[in-house]
């Protein structure tokens, strides 16, 4: 099997996604990486917005070693460092490289998500091409200054039923509400405070995964 297509595969298989935070993170970025990713995280993005591209690139390749055959590697927004550290793909916002360009850059192998605030946004991410679209905030959070008043995790539903790609919830989840973001129907739970901030990476990515498990399982049997 291709690297490029396991890669695809593991993005069918969602479930925690940690986003990166360095200003946030006890330990560093990469004691996070490698927690995370060793305790069986299966998608990385690394989110850098106070390093020089010098710094990043450096830190990039690190994770892309880290994440191995293990784990989807993608970089936020700088497609730059994301051909330069040969990551997976890239993650870009609504402001960001319009996703065609994104395209062109990087290639028809690579993997693209995009942020999406509501069903219309959804649709046309998918139509352009987005493998997974990220959705959010789903609630209040103060880790994106930009991120609005959290929507709700009843919304995840009318917009999954919309689309066939991936979807990623991201925005306040933590374990005490992550059940009602898969009740609603959330493919993967994107994660920055609840992981980065704890004083156990590891221990907390195992639980936010059998917490996932469960809850997807008792989903699937709703009826």
């Amino acid at each position: 099997m291709s690297q490029i297509k396991a890669k695809m595969d593991l993005l069918k298989k969602l479930d925690l996604y940690l986003v990166t935070d360095s200003s946030l993170s006890r330990k560093g970025t990469l004691s996070d990486v490698k927690a995370a990713v060793g305790a069986g995280c299966r998608l990385v993005q690394y989110r850098e917005k106070n390093k020089s591209t010098k710094e990043m690139l450096l830190e990039a390749s690190e994770i892309k070693k880290i994440c191995g055959d293990s784990a989807i590697f993608l970089v936020n927004d700088r497609i730059d460092v994301a051909l330069a550290a040969g990551a997976d793909g890239v993650h870009i916002g609504q402001d960001d490289m319009p996703l065609d360009c994104a395209r062109k850059l990087l290639g028809a192998e690579k993997i693209i998500g995009l942020s999406v605030h509501n069903r219309a946004e959804a649709i046309e991410a998918e139509k352009k091409g987005a493998d997974y679209v990220g959705l959010g905030a789903i609630f209040d959070t103060s880790t994106k200054k930009d991120a609005g008043a959290g929507i709700g995790p009843e919304k995840i539903r009318e917009i999954k039923t919309a689309i066939k790609i991936p979807l990623v919830a991201i925005g306040g989840i933590n374990k005490e509400n992550c059940e009602k973001v898969i009740e609603n129907g959330a493919d993967g739970l994107a994660v920055i405070s609840a992981l980065v901030c704890s004083e156990d990476v590891k221990r907390e990515t195992k639980q936010f995964l059998k917490l996932i498990q469960r809850y997807k399982s008792k989903s699937d049997l709703s009826p």
